[in-house]
C-alpha cells in the first residue's frame, strides 16, 4: 500500500486518526509553564509549514512532530541555522 506524503503539512492538516487525537490531547494537557505563548507557537508552526524538511507533520532534520517541538520552551528548530 502506498502512503501519500504530505509536504508542508502539519498533523492537524491531515486526516485525523487515533494517533492525531492522542497527540492533540497530549498537547492540550501539556503544562502551561513549559509551553511557549500561543503567538510564538503559531509563528513557529508557520515557519515549519514553509520548510522543505516538513513531511507528514514530521521534521526530517530530527524526526520530531513539529506541533510538539514548537510547543516547548526548551526546544528550537534543529536546522542549521535555526529558523526559530
Amino acid at each position: 500500500m502506498n502512503q501519500i506524503k504530505c509536504r508542508r503539512c502539519l498533523l492537524e492538516d491531515m486526516d485525523q486518526n487515533e494517533f492525531f487525537k492522542t497527540l492533540s490531547e497530549y498537547i492540550s494537557h501539556y503544562p502551561e509553564e513549559k509551553r511557549v505563548q500561543s503567538s510564538v507557537y503559531k509563528a513557529r508552526l508557520d515557519v515549519c509549514k514553509a520548510c522543505d524538511e516538513l513531511i507528514n507533520g514530521m521534521c526530517r532534520k530530527c524526526g520530531c512532530y513539529v506541533e510538539l517541538r514548537a510547543l516547548k520552551k526548551n526546544k528550537n528548530c534543529p536546522d542549521v541555522p535555526k529558523r526559530w
